[in-house]
């Protein structure tokens, strides 16, 4: 089911999310639920605040290919627990902050640990847009948004764009 995302400024992309304390049929489906509504949006990367849910849960496919087959991922609790020196810059969006986009600098390569569906622990070695799409996500989980790296000009300017967006959506009843 594809379920609407919220779009900044919305007071929950701004909140910690909780931890998962176990991987239920509910939880599960949740997560097949954020893969087709970023798959529609269509974005790269989903976590649950930007649906409402705050529980700490992103999902991502960097995947860009054209006859590379998919590879959704499902990371439950996700952390970080080793980042690079090196960092790379990459042009950002957010399906919370439709067509706004800004060079955003973190690490180019990131160690992450996280529940898979299966409820066993994972880890991965994520780089480029994979690196930059997971920690992208695991921000969202601690109510960061990528426009917290931006100047306070940028970032005011953005914020204005989307509450005009948000009032324009309001008024023809999207």
């Amino acid at each position: 089911m594809i379920r609407p995302i919220l779009l900044h400024p919305d007071p929950r992309l701004k909140k910690l999310c909780d931890p998962v304390a176990e991987i239920t049929p509910e939880l599960a489906q949740l997560a097949d639920d954020m893969l087709q509504t970023m798959y529609a949006a269509p974005g790269i990367g989903l976590a649950a605040p930007q649906i409402g849910v705050m529980k700490r849960l992103i999902v991502m496919d960097c995947v860009k290919g054209e006859n590379d087959p998919p590879r959704p991922i499902a990371l439950f609790n996700p952390e970080i627990i080793w980042a690079s020196e090196e960092l790379s810059t990459y042009d950002e969006g957010c399906l919370s902050i439709p067509d706004q986009y800004a060079e955003v600098q973190r690490p180019a390569e990131v160690r992450v640990r996280w529940t898979g569906l299966d409820g066993k622990p994972q880890e991965e070695h994520f780089a480029g847009l994979w690196a930059t799409c997971v920690q992208h996500e695991i921000d969202h989980l601690n109510g960061k948004l990528f426009i917290d790296y931006l100047g306070p000009l940028k970032r005011q300017m953005i914020t204005r764009k989307m509450e005009k967006l948000k009032r324009e959506r309001a008024r023809f009843g999207e």
